[in-house]
C-alpha cells in the first residue's frame, strides 16, 4: 500500500463515524483508531519477515471531528480552522513572513544524515524551490522545499521531532 493511499484510507475514517477500522493486504496490517479525537495508527507485518515494523505514529483529526468517546451531548460549533490553515492565535505567536507548513504527518530533520550540516540555518538565503529538510514517514524520506524566495527568519521545530500535517516548520521574510 503506498503513503497516498493509507493517507486516503486516514482521511476517509476521519471524515466517517467509524471509532476503528482494520485492513490486511501483501503481507501489512494497517489497524486505525480513533481516540480522543486522533487517529492512531499501527501498521504491523503478518507473515513477511523481511518487512520492517513500523512504529505507531499519531494522525492528527480532522479539525472539528468529534472524540470517539462516550456519546454525550453534541459539543457546542466553534469556529475552528481548516486543516492547514493557522487560527488566528497562532497567527499572533508567529514572526511576521511567510511560513513554511508540513505537508505530511512524520518526524522533522534538519540534515540529510546525522553527521552532516543542516539544509539551512536561520539566517540563511533560501531560494523558492530549495530543500528545507526532511520530513520521514513511514520510512520514506520527503524533501520540504521552500515556497519563498528569502531569508530563514526562524526554525519552529528541532531536529528529530514529531510533526503535524499543517504544521508550521520555517519562517522565511
Amino acid at each position: 500500500m503506498k503513503v497516498d493511499q493509507v493517507l486516503q484510507l486516514i482521511q476517509a475514517v476521519s471524515d466517517s463515524e467509524l471509532t476503528e477500522f482494520k485492513y490486511e493486504e501483501d503481507g501489512v496490517k494497517l489497524s486505525l483508531k480513533k481516540t480522543e479525537g486522533r487517529i492512531v495508527q499501527v501498521q504491523t507485518p503478518v507473515a513477511a519477515p523481511a518487512m520492517v515494523q513500523a512504529a505507531p505514529a499519531v494522525i492528527p483529526a480532522v479539525q472539528g471531528m468529534a472524540p470517539a468517546a462516550p456519546a454525550a451531548a453534541p459539543a457546542p460549533e466553534a469556529e475552528v480552522p481548516a486543516a492547514g490553515e493557522v487560527s488566528a492565535a497562532e497567527a499572533d505567536a508567529l514572526p511576521a513572513g511567510n511560513v513554511v507548513k508540513s505537508p505530511l504527518v512524520g518526524t522533522f530533520y534538519a540534515a540529510p544524515a546525522e553527521d552532516a550540516e543542516p539544509f539551512v540555518k536561520v539566517g540563511d538565503s533560501v531560494k523558492e524551490g530549495q530543500v528545507l529538510a526532511i520530513v520521514e514517514a513511514m520510512k520514506l524520506m520527503n524533501e520540504i522545499e521552500s515556497d519563498f524566495t528569502g531569508t530563514v527568519a526562524e526554525i519552529l521545530v528541532e531536529n528529530g521531532q514529531a510533526v503535524e500535517f499543517g504544521q508550521p516548520l520555517f519562517v522565511i521574510k
